[in-house]
């Protein structure tokens, strides 16, 4: 009985003591809970806009393109489907993309003998450079439900094609156009009925003259029709539905890698290489002379002209359109015997050739486009070591921009730049209120001046500590075609948008994590040049 009431005592006595313990742990817990407060879950919202139905009209830039193609795993991760992710946690609908069903796409820069599709290019590091994958896919037709589809972008597609049925002779949009040769893509837009959208054309308008060399001015679009298809879209959009949007206009073209891959000067000579070269083009550099002797060309055209080189780095020899034919001028020299017939044809390539500058007071530096890096240094004759482009024998002008097109380009692209600023401000005029904002890619702030070092002088961005590159490395955010970003250049855009889209309408959006997304993929012996 004694044992049985110790017994009872001690297990009141435990309790009591378990209690006052639970009491002294729960009170500790508080007071740490007040002092370091559990996160909580971000609240998102849409602020004043609506993101139930957003569509996204645009070109490449928007298509998820990448890689010289449209696939997959870019379209996937294209600005408007990351978009649309964010936009999911504060009301966003369903957002669906013309799927192009195809893990490699269709390359469309480069083209292969016998019929063979290559697909998105891959970067090859024993090149080092750029690779199509050698099993690409026809473009085929959208199968899905068109009458759902949220993103209306077309690789290729100009600002002046916006409401053109003829558009249609672009597969990209005869895939998925509601009735190709008759259909527009401002009236699927409209009639889609967006509560908001996110535009952006123009870059065409500019880019494919710069991406041909600038060898023919009728690709670039003229101010007067530029601002009057800018002009029609904006109203259609604000008079034909409710929607707010985000218009974005021509970044920096040629700060892309496309330009910037291959230096004006990329051509490595030793002093022997040098010399016997300024020996060779010794009568040429005469016939230039005597050229502006006879008035025939100016003395600032023969120095442009004459050719030099020395032991370094040499400026890339290249045509250049704008300069005197002196092919007159050379058959007159045959004519009075003053050069050869055998001469003269060797003479032939070098009517309108000069080297490219580094050192022009308004454009700084000409530029190489991407693509002559397959050339450069390649014998204009097989086995022939004589005969080089780019070093002894001039590569097309095709290949390069020289200071004229690039002030040509430059000014084209601010004219336009400057009109879509002047009509996004018009139409919110217009509409009593602010519907439309406008991320001007330009802006000292924004992440393009940071990623070309154009406000600190230094190349790259950083992103969450890691140091981004802007090019098609493994650590950069430009695909391997040197034009579009890659899926985390598409992420970083998105988060600019995002932040933009807060700021002009009070919404609250949670970011793309741009780390977690692939980078450019390597070749893994599934490339042209591993074959």
């Amino acid at each position: 009985m004694k044992n049985n009431l110790r017994s009872l005592i001690f297990l009141l006595g435990f309790g009591v003591l378990l209690t006052a313990c639970e009491g002294s742990f729960d009170s500790l817990v508080e007071d740490r809970l007040a002092e370091n407060p559990l996160p909580t879950a971000p609240t998102y919202s849409k602020g004043s806009a609506d993101f139930s139905t957003y569509v996204a009209i645009g070109n490449s830039l928007s298509a998820g393109y990448m890689d010289a193609a449209l696939y997959d795993l870019g379209q996937n991760h294209s600005v408007p489907a990351l978009l649309a992710k964010q936009f999911a946690a504060a009301g966003g609908g369903a957002f669906n993309q013309p799927s192009i069903n195809s893990v490699n796409g269709f390359n469309t820069s480069v083209t292969q003998p016998g019929g063979v599709i290559l697909g998105r290019f891959k970067l090859d590091t024993s090149i080092p450079g750029p690779s199509p994958v050698v099993t690409g896919s026809a473009i085929t037709a959208y199968t899905g439900n068109k009458s759902t589809l949220n993103n209306f972008s077309v690789p290729g597609m100009r600002l002046d094609q916006i409401d053109s049925p003829a558009l249609a002779s672009n597969g990209f949009y005869a895939r998925f156009a509601s009735a190709p040769g008759t259909s527009t893509v401002l009236a699927e837009v409209v009639a889609r009925k967006p509560s908001f959208f996110t535009f952006w054309l123009g870059n065409n308008d500019v880019l494919q003259y710069a991406s041909t060399g600038g060898t023919n001015d009728a690709l670039l679009t003229s101010p007067a029709v530029f601002q009057e298809k800018f002009t029609a879209a904006m109203g259609a959009l604000v008079t034909q539905s409710t929607a707010k949007g985000v218009v974005a206009d021509i970044p920096l073209i040629s700060a892309a890698p496309f330009f910037r891959a291959v230096g004006w000067n990329a051509i490595p000579l030793d002093a022997a290489t040098a010399g016997a070269l300024n020996t060779q083009f010794g009568a040429l550099n005469l016939l230039l002379g005597a050229a502006a002797q006879a008035g025939y060309i100016t003395a600032d055209e023969m120095n442009l002209r004459k050719l030099q080189y020395a032991a370094g780095q040499n400026a890339i020899l290249s045509v250049d359109d704008n300069l005197t034919d002196m092919g007159p001028f050379l058959d007159q020299m045959l004519a009075i015997g003053q050069i050869t017939a055998a001469q003269r044809a060797q003479l032939e390539p070098y009517r309108q050739a000069r080297q490219l500058i580094g050192n022009h007071p308004v454009v700084g530096s000409e530029l190489v486009l991407l693509g002559a890096g397959a050339v450069l240094g390649t014998p204009v004759i097989p086995g022939n070591a004589q005969i080089i482009y780019g070093v002894s024998y001039p590569i097309s002008d095709a290949l390069t921009l020289t200071a004229d097109e690039i002030i040509k380009m430059e000014t084209a692209r601010q004219t336009n730049n400057a009109i879509i600023k002047a009509v996004v401000e018009g139409t919110n005029a217009l509409a009593g209120s602010k519907r439309i904002a406008l991320w001007e890619t330009n802006n000292p702030s924004g992440i393009f001046y940071d990623l070309f070092g154009l406000s600190d002088g230094v190349l790259g961005v950083r992103v969450d500590g890691v140091n981004l590159a802007p090019d098609f490395s493994p650590n950069g955010v430009f695909s391997t075609d040197g034009v579009h970003p890659n899926i985390r250049g598409n992420a970083i855009i998105a988060n600019q948008m995002l932040g933009l889209i807060e700021a002009e309408f009070g919404a609250k959006l949670p970011r793309v994590d741009v780390l977690s997304l692939p980078s450019v993929q390597l070749c893994a012996g599934d490339c042209a040049s591993q074959r």
